[in-house]
């Protein structure tokens, strides 16, 4: 794409060189492909740019359809501001293709927001330092990684399904909501057995082990006051911690969880937990694998080469195949369903309507089991709302106001 160069349009400005969107000084978030998608556009805005030139430049010649060209025009146009109405900057040229008609200035070098920019910019948090990682040991020996960054309210993230500590700070699939949360709470995030720098080589990976993980962190840190956040199966540990310490927790907030694994839900349709597992063992850290295909069709069915190819490298670095298949286990095993009218801390319970991993309805029923919970249902089909999709707003005000409130 030539020598680097920073273009600035309006109040935004696409750094070449440092490969970010900035509007005023507050950094936008945009993936690689939409953000070379972008600067393709910017430095021939001289032109009409046919699919054929995309496809080319874009996309190295691979094949590609209509629909994944245009589903990287609407992320573009979302990430500065535009839609497919107004096409204020990116205009669609009926059968001829596309051409940004914004007006557009030329830098050298990096860019730096200019003084008049930022008088009439709001002032964003600096973005968050690199977490502090410390270990602790339980009391049957394992050793765990704890991750701890920002200050104010402690939010204690529970384990769930494949993390990585240090990883998943830049991995972009998980990046930008633990960065949100790090620059208003202090974020602490722990690998529970099995995963991430964590101890891998472990004997016992029940729930009961699994939450004496969190008691270990907590007690690490010495904690006697903080909220929880569980994602996932990390709801149902958020929630048998709550019940067993109340006068510890402050506030919860649940994501895309369930208080009755996937055993426990009765009879179900399609793929049997025997042949799940088994593409799981094969296919796990494999973006091109059967099993891979069917997670991010659960997860996110939209997905882009390139999230597929952060979901991978995020699972290839969190655990092996084997132990995410014994987690998995447990994780199907799960009945918390009892301790929900005991969990007496403010909870906020939120899911997305069209969540194919974990049923809108069991978001549902964890609110409506839980006293006085507040319940947000999101307007999206993935199982956690992803940055640049319209519910990504939705979900971290929901979440910062929450916590926020005395």
């Amino acid at each position: 794409m030539g020598v680097p160069l920073a273009f600035r349009f309006g109040d935004m400005i696409l750094d070449g060189t440092q490969r970010e969107l900035r509007s005023g000084s507050a950094l936008v978030p945009i993936e690689p492909q939409v953000f070379d998608l972008l600067e393709f556009l910017i430095r021939n805005r001289s032109r009409v740019v046919s699919k054929d030139d995309l496809v080319a430049s874009v996309w190295r010649g691979r094949v590609v359809s209509d629909s994944a060209i245009a589903a990287r025009i609407n992320a573009a146009r979302r990430a500065v501001g535009d839609d497919g109405e107004q096409q204020r900057l990116i205009r669609t040229i009926a059968r001829k293709g596309f051409r940004f008609v914004g007006e557009v200035l030329e830098e050298d070098g990096v860019a730096k927001p200019s003084s008049g920019v930022a008088a009439h910019a709001p002032q964003a948090a600096q973005a968050p330092r690199a977490p502090e990682i410390t270990f602790c040991r339980t009391t049957d020996g394992v050793n765990l990684a704890v991750a701890s960054a920002g200050h104010g309210l402690p939010l204690v993230r529970t384990s769930h399904w494949f993390t990585h500590v240090e990883h998943e700070w830049h991995n972009p699939f998980r990046a930008a909501l633990l960065h949100f949360l790090a620059e208003r709470f202090r974020l602490i995030r722990y690998d529970g057995r099995c995963n991430g720098l964590s101890d891998w080589d472990v004997d016992d990976v029940s729930f009961e082990a699994l939450h004496q993980d969190l008691e270990t962190v907590v007690d690490s840190l010495g904690l006697r006051s903080y909220a929880l956040l569980g994602i996932s199966q990390g709801a149902s540990m958020s929630i048998f911690h709550a019940v067993r310490y109340p006068e510890r927790i402050r506030k919860i907030v649940l994501c895309g969880g369930y208080a009755l694994g996937w055993n426990k839900r009765g009879p179900r349709k399609g793929l049997d937990v025997k042949t799940f597992l088994t593409l799981m063992r094969e296919g796990w850290g494999d973006e091109h694998s059967a099993f891979q295909k069917m997670l991010c069709t659960g997860m996110i069915p939209n997905a882009s080469s390139e999230q597929i190819g952060w979901l991978a490298e995020l699972q290839r670095m969190a655990s092996s195949p084997e132990n995410t298949v014994r987690l998995r286990t447990t994780f199907d095993e799960i009945d918390v369903i009892d301790l929900l009218p005991k969990v007496s801390a403010p909870t906020l319970v939120m899911h997305c309507r069209y969540d194919n991993l974990i049923p809108f309805e069991e978001g549902r029923r964890i609110a409506t089991l839980i006293p006085n919970a507040t319940f947000v249902a999101l307007n999206s089909e993935n199982h956690v709302p992803q940055p640049l999709e319209p519910a990504w707003p939705t979900f971290l005000e929901a979440i910062e106001s929450f916590l926020s409130e005395p």
